[in-house]
């Protein structure tokens, strides 16, 4: 299983560096999760420079792939290179989340019609110029397409991705390992709250 996070020049370090994280949490043989980069090296928008884990090419083929976020989405939008690459990503066998800004991107490839997104509120005015509802919420996903607003809600869709793949459970133990201490029903609390409504319903057993 391979997980994907779309991280470009001038990338959010909260957006994709949090997701990894969380997403790490599964140890599973099967289970990979990369930096997904169009160059060998990016720098974050604080000077962070990370190296390539896999290209865009290969993200488009993962089961999941998480659309990042950073200042140079606008330009990232406007790239020919990366946008007919990234017209690549179905939805119909793959799960496509985006985090904040990643929203634009999502919008750019026509894969946000007729559904609401969530994004930041630098954003927001450019989603909504590309003709998608923007959601005064952090998460919301519809079938296989998630989004979420604002960069500490980056592990709602670390979440929803691993519940869809692995379970609810395995989500759960990934959740609790990163929530703070004394705070972890809380935090965990307010996490299904805003992932469970966009979640598959349990199939019901057969009488």
């Amino acid at each position: 299983m391979h997980i994907a996070i779309l991280t470009f020049e001038g990338y959010n370090e909260l957006d994709s560096l949090i997701a990894l994280g969380v997403l790490n949490r599964i140890k599973t043989d099967d289970w990979r999760v990369t930096i997904a980069t169009p160059s060998p090296k990016v720098t974050s928008m604080n000077g962070v420079v990370i190296e390539q884990m896999s290209t865009l090419e290969e993200a488009c083929a993962a089961d999941a792939v998480i659309v990042g976020s950073g200042i140079a989405t606008r330009e990232v939008v406007e790239d020919p290179a990366i946008m007919n690459i990234l017209r690549n990503l179905d939805p119909s066998h793959q799960l496509i989340a985006a985090q904040c800004s990643g929203a634009l991107v999502l919008a750019k490839l026509g894969l946000l019609n007729d559904i609401p997104a969530c994004t930041d509120l630098t954003t927001k005015p450019w989603v909504i110029a590309a003709g998608v509802e923007v959601l005064n919420q952090p998460f919301y996903a519809k079938d296989n397409i998630a989004t979420a607003g604002g960069c500490l809600a980056s592990h709602y869709l670390a979440a929803w991705i691993i519940a869809r793949l692995e379970g609810k459970e395995a989500a759960d133990g990934a959740l609790h390992y990163v929530a703070p201490v004394g705070e972890k029903g809380e935090y965990m609390e307010r996490a299904w709250r805003n992932i469970t409504p966009y979640l598959p319903a349990p199939a019901r057993a057969l009488v």
